[in-house]
């Protein structure tokens, strides 16, 4: 039961830090990991697929496409959700703003 507790209290300051560290909006955390959960659960699903399909493999050239497809769709997936993660938290609070508006 202490563990559980500790765990508590570990998610909580991990929040502090985060939220001090960057001052982003609640919500916007929380678009994040909502985003990163459902990038998570998809890829997890396209695994257990491929996994079948290799298990499914008649010939060792079977496994090889299967495997290059998997691989080479996965670094895509992962290449796309890290730049959407990059250009979001760049810009946490969705504002339109440049250095170009700011009158000297």
């Amino acid at each position: 039961m202490a563990k559980a507790k500790q765990s508590k209290t570990d998610a909580s300051a991990l929040t502090d830090a985060m939220m001090a560290f960057t001052p982003m909006a609640p919500a916007v955390w929380q678009e994040i990991m909502t985003e990163s959960a459902r990038f998570v659960s998809e890829r997890l699903q396209q695994d257990m697929e491929a996994q079948q399909a290799m298990m499914n493999c008649k010939t060792p050239m079977e496994l090889l496409q299967v495997q290059t497809e998997f691989y080479q769709k996965a670094v895509q997936q992962y290449t796309e959700e890290a730049a959407r993660m990059m250009k979001r938290m760049a810009n946490p609070m969705g504002t339109k703003r440049s250095y170009d508006d700011v009158p000297l």
